[in-house]
This record gives structure tokens, sequence and C-alpha cells, in this order.
């Protein structure tokens, strides 16, 4: 019999997500290399076998049982009606922490301020299912046409409205476009197929990775801080830190002083250690996190 590990197929998005993709997995404990030059990088753990995909392909491959599991946007897995299962919502994005959003957009002076004004009209959008489908649940009638890209241009002389995916709108804005309505909000997503989850060693593999994945996720933002503090001063860091909440309070030998541990905001840090000072607190350690698991 052989002795290589079992594995998992899993499906990563290329382009716009790669990169904050990776670096999500690396946080997770996953160090993919090679992504730039092949679809089939490397990464360091024997149970995983991964591919490079377009995010609009993954849950396509993921329903059809080419691929055990995959990351990718919720937009495209309804764009193409794909049948997976749900593991967990992945709450990042190319640029920024916000999700993006597909939107009906036209130029600054158009007349049209609703989508019922684009009854009979023509729009133009990469996800045509997905604004089908929406046109539909509005009751409005309208040429939708695939674009192969470059979206944008499109509007007032090729078409009357465009649906986009964004961020921030600030490309929008740049264009002198306007949004008329949002279509869809849209985080990544963990998927997995049901075959893979009716095997019981890839389902174990897929709740671990989706643990540690969304530890990753919860770390952002945070830091740990470690400190020794005279005893009698706990209540009163507790009662005037509110934000340290339930720390690890343990005694230190032989002494009248404790250790404390917590994790906070690293926002508001810069605050918080001048008012450990006044409470006594020394030895002050701020250190990164790289998950938080609940």
């Amino acid at each position: 019999m052989s002795d290589a590990p079992r594995q998992l197929k899993l499906g990563l998005p290329s382009g716009s997500l790669q990169e904050p993709t990776l670096a999500l997995l690396a946080r997770a404990g996953f160090t993919v290399s090679g992504a730039t030059r092949s679809y089939r990088p490397a990464v360091d753990d024997p149970e995983l076998e991964i591919r490079l995909l377009r995010a609009q392909e993954i849950g396509r491959y993921v329903d059809h049982g080419f691929l055990d599991a995959g990351i990718t946007g919720r937009d495209w897995i309804v764009e193409n009606d794909a049948k997976v299962e749900y593991i967990c919502e992945l709450p990042y994005s190319r640029a920024t922490p916000r999700p993006t959003r597909w939107v009906l957009v036209v130029p600054e002076d158009s007349p049209i301020q609703t989508v019922q004004d684009l009854q009979g009209k023509r729009i133009a959008a990469e996800a045509v299912g997905l604004t089908k489908r929406y046109l539909e649940s509005k009751g409005v009638q309208a040429e939708v046409e695939f674009s192969w890209g470059a979206t944008e241009v499109k509007v007032p002389e090729l078409v009357d409205a465009i649906v986009d995916i964004t961020e921030t709108g600030s490309s929008l804005r740049a264009n002198r476009l306007r949004i008329v309505d949002t279509l869809m909000e849209s985080y990544p997503q963990f998927i997995a197929s049901p075959a893979a989850l009716a095997d019981p060693w890839k389902a174990g593999k897929i709740a671990r990775m989706a643990m540690l994945l969304k530890g990753a996720l919860d770390a952002r933002g945070k830091v740990g801080l470690k400190m020794n503090l005279p005893s009698h001063q706990v209540k009163n860091l507790v009662e005037a830190l509110p934000s340290l909440r339930r720390p690890t309070i343990s005694p230190l030998y032989d002494s009248d002083w404790v250790s404390v541990e917590t994790v906070i905001d690293e926002a508001v840090v810069r605050e918080i250690i001048p008012q450990l000072k006044l409470l006594g607190a020394e030895g002050i350690i701020e250190y990164p996190l790289n998950k938080l698991v609940h």
C-alpha cells in the first residue's frame, strides 16, 4: 500500500483576490509558494493539493467534483448557480475589509434614476445571470449583454447602463459614473462539494482549515498585551479599562505582583498603555497575533 498521504483538492482564486487569499492562508499556517509561475503551486501541507483558478470558475468546479473545496466569492457561486456546501464566510476583500458590491451604474448626467427607468434599455455586465435575476425581481425587461472587460467605458455610447463590481466606488466616481442600485454584496466563501463532506477524512480536514482561516481573520486588528501589575491594582485595572475583556491573571512567585495577559484592539493600544503605566504596570509587552480561535 502507498504511504502517500490523502489529499484535499483546494481551489484558490487567481487575479485580484490571489494575494490577499495567499496572505490569509499564510496567517492560518499554510505557506503557498510558486503561485506566480504555476496554476499548481506548492504548499507546505502534504495533505493539500492547490489549484489556482479564476474566481468565476471555482464554484462550478467544486459543484462538478473536480475540486473538493475552494475559496471564491459568493457572487460567482450565485452567478453559476453552483450546488455547493457553504462552510464559512471569509470577510476579506481585494483592498479593504469591505465586501465587494455589484452595482447598477449609469453616467452622472444620465436621466436614469431607478432600475425601472431601464425598461427596454441595454445593460452590459460580466455577471449576466446575476443581472438578469435582479431585473426579473424588479419586474424590468431589458437586454443584458456579456461584457468581456473595460465595462466602465461602454456607457453611454454602447449601452444605457452597466453592472460592475466595486469596493470603494472611487473608480466609478473617477469615471463620472453614478450608482443607481446595489444588486449584491459579496465576501469570499469557503465552500466544499457534498461528496467531499461525505468523506470523513476530507470533512475533518475542511473543518480544521475553516477553524484556522476564521481564527486568522478574527485576529485582524488585534494585538496581545502582557504586563506585570501590583496585585492591589487588578480591580482598578479592570474597572478603568473595560476593553480588557476577561484578562488572564496569574500570581507571580513569592511576590505581591501578578502577570496580566489579554487581547485588545490595536487601535486603542496607544491610549491604553499610558493608563497601564499610571496604574503601576511594568514590563508591558505588545505582540502581534496570527490567529484568534474562540
